[in-house]
């Protein structure tokens, strides 16, 4: 899951503004969303009704300040119940810890694009780097070394990136920096 990843970044809808070649061969593998609807768009409150299954007005997540109200059951909490191994990497901006999970590594609220703190069940911890290849390693890494294979699994993989204030990798710098962007609405 990406933050704040609006259609018009993806280049599988329009290559006009930047190419998302990974995303564009899932969407070319699979399908693009063309007439869709959200509950709630925000940031936390939009994950609390994914992991709910219910309205914001409902779950008590209606907006990203509130921390999340955990007498909620989530789905995860279900799966976990049910047997599967689970796991969270990356951003969720409750203010609480995630339910339902063996391991996860959590941003503080926004989190930070370099060398960011993560919560964990343990405490917090720092690592050194860019956010969005540290979720990614992090993600892997569980996959490769510590997912039990003889047990299904749930893995929740959600990028800060590209939410404000969208700092690239360092070594992207020279890349978006000598890009030139139209002006006014590039998809006209």
């Amino acid at each position: 899951m990406s933050d704040d990843h609006a259609y018009k970044a993806i280049s599988a809808y329009s290559d006009k503004l930047i190419h998302t070649p990974n995303i564009d061969r899932i969407a070319h593998e699979g399908m693009l969303f063309t007439n869709a609807s959200v509950t709630n768009s925000i940031c936390a409150p939009s994950r609390a009704v994914i992991l709910t299954g219910k309205h914001s007005h409902i779950n008590g997540k209606i907006d990203n300040i509130s921390p999340f109200d955990t007498t909620n059951i989530t789905f995860p909490q279900l799966l976990k119940s049910s047997g599967y191994q689970t796991a969270m990497f990356g951003k969720l901006h409750f203010g609480n810890n995630p339910k339902g999970f063996d391991e996860f590594k959590i941003l503080p609220g926004q989190g930070d694009y370099y060398n960011p703190k993560f919560i964990t069940q343990d405490g917090d911890t720092t690592i050194t780097g860019y956010v969005t290849d540290i979720i990614t390693d992090l993600t892997l890494d569980w996959m490769e070394k510590r997912r039990d294979t003889a047990k299904p699994f749930l893995l929740m993989y959600l990028h800060k990136a590209p939410h404000r204030t969208w700092m690239p990798a360092e070594r992207h710098y020279k890349e978006f920096t000598k890009h030139t962007y139209p002006p006014g609405n590039p998809f006209r």
